[in-house]
């Protein structure tokens, strides 16, 4: 079934939506939330969240790219109850280490108040900008440590790279980002 025919379940409020997405997305999103959580059962509730927030969302909104769409749901739904349990022994700790690598070059970037959207936009387009100058591997191995929070070393197995050069390229994009963002005046 085609994301446009799934979307428009969703819109004919038909329950086969659910079922449609969790067969041809249950995968996507449980990888996602399982990098995140490290674990089965939280993965699972989280996943399952995704499907709820999915069908509270369309409509009205109309996706137009589905699998990000329930990415972006079921990474910020992961990263909710990772906060909720910050023990340091969940997650086994690549989540924290990805948001203390983070840390070295962004800011907090939550959007509590609607004051800190037009921040978090300039943010995001000064991101979007940086990566376009990227290599297509270091944009690879950026997204997939920083976006789908996977292990170095699963990066470095997926594309063929030993670790450290993993390491490596990761450190020196963090720097470069750090450059960037100081150059166009947004606070780190």
């Amino acid at each position: 079934m085609t994301d446009q025919e799934i979307i428009e379940l969703y819109f004919a409020r038909s329950e086969s939506a659910i079922d449609e997405t969790a067969r041809k997305y249950g995968s996507y999103c449980s990888y996602i939330a399982m990098n995140i959580l490290y674990n089965k059962e939280d993965s699972e509730e989280c996943v399952n969240d995704t499907w709820l927030h999915t069908w509270n969302a369309i409509p009205p909104t109309r996706p137009s790219i589905l699998r990000t769409f329930l990415g972006k749901i079921t990474r910020n739904l992961a990263l909710n109850i990772y906060e909720k349990q910050t023990a340091a022994k969940r997650g086994n700790g690549e989540t924290s280490a990805v948001l203390d690598e983070l840390s070295e070059c962004i800011a907090d970037t939550k959007c509590d108040r609607p004051e800190d959207i037009p921040d978090k936009i300039t943010l995001t387009d000064c991101i979007n900008r940086f990566l376009e100058t990227q290599s297509a591997d270091s944009r690879k191995i950026f997204v997939r440590r920083y976006w789908y929070m996977a292990p170095i070393s699963e990066i470095a197995a997926e594309y063929g790279f030993s670790e450290s050069k993993v390491k490596m390229t990761l450190s020196r994009m963090r720097a470069s980002l750090l450059k960037d963002l100081e150059r166009e005046d947004i606070a780190v």
